[in-house]
């Protein structure tokens, strides 16, 4: 199967056409029971060995998560069922991933490159995606080669196992974007989601307030539990209005880039700040 190219006409499409599956590559009941998916495979350049190069990378974070290769069963399966399918070279047979060690991929996106001879799948992973047990199958770096500064830990670690703020953010809005975009009734943000506008800000309000109490109060710990909370709750209504946090970061850029100019230029920290003397940049 793996060593011929794609046979009769190009099925159905890599994007569902409902808005609410935009971002990920789920199907329609009806297409994923027929094994295809809405708008067809057309573009695809499948290898004289009618492979295709997948790329498994987490949604989450954009982490690489491992290579493997599909032919266009493989693909028709990992469209109809939502989690990948994979054709291996050495054993000439089609695969499911994690059909033995139940860590899975749940498929939340497909994306082809520029000339449709590969592929990105956007998972969610189960477990681990390596067979030696670690979270990403690219954990050691190629003897000689540079060492990039990546934050300590997140080679080849799952999401979770990295503290380092902007990961654990980047990951959580990750996953809120998901509950959005998939809702599932047993979770508590889906829950409040589906309270907007009124349930999210009251839980921005109330938790704010519990953040002064606690810290009024001069407890450490609280204030750590407290903020966590309140982060949390503000992401959900970041989440609600299509709010990136790369829009919030470029926001705080740009206010310490006009701290540092006026600095430079000797102003006035309110000058430099607007005309609001009481508001000033850090």
């Amino acid at each position: 199967m793996g060593q011929e190219g794609p046979a009769g006409p190009a099925p159905a499409g890599l994007v569902p056409a409902e808005e609410d599956r935009a971002a990920g590559l789920v199907p329609a009941e009806e297409d994923r029971a027929a094994g295809i998916a809405p708008e067809g495979l057309a573009g695809l350049r499948w290898g004289p060995d009618g492979l295709l190069p997948a790329v498994v990378q987490d949604v989450r974070t954009g982490q690489v998560l491992m290579v493997a290769y599909m032919n266009e069963e493989a693909l028709r399966r990992t469209l109809a069922k939502g989690t990948t399918w994979f054709w291996s070279r050495s054993r000439g047979r089609l695969w499911q991933k994690g059909e033995t060690s139940g860590h899975r991929q749940q498929v939340r996106e497909i994306r082809v490159d520029c000339d449709g001879d590969a592929l990105l799948v956007l998972v969610e992973q189960v477990g681990v995606a390596c067979h030696e047990g670690t979270y990403s199958c690219f954990r050691r770096r190629l003897p000689g080669a540079p060492a990039a500064a990546a934050p300590a830990g997140w080679f080849p670690n799952a999401p979770a196992e990295s503290a380092a703020i902007g990961a654990v953010l980047t990951e959580l809005a990750g996953v809120l974007a998901e509950r959005r975009r998939h809702p599932d009734p047993g979770s508590y943000t889906a829950r409040l989601l589906a309270r907007w506008p009124d349930g999210p800000l009251k839980k921005v309000a109330e938790e704010a307030g519990e953040v002064l109490l606690a810290a009024k109060a001069g407890d450490r710990a609280a204030v750590v539990w407290e903020v966590a909370d309140l982060w949390f709750h503000t992401l959900v209504v970041l989440t609600a209005m299509g709010i990136s946090l790369d829009e919030v970061a470029a926001e705080l850029a740009r206010r310490r880039g006009r701290r540092r100019a006026a600095g430079e230029r000797g102003d006035a920290p309110e000058t430099a700040a607007g005309t609001d003397p009481q508001r000033r940049e850090c």
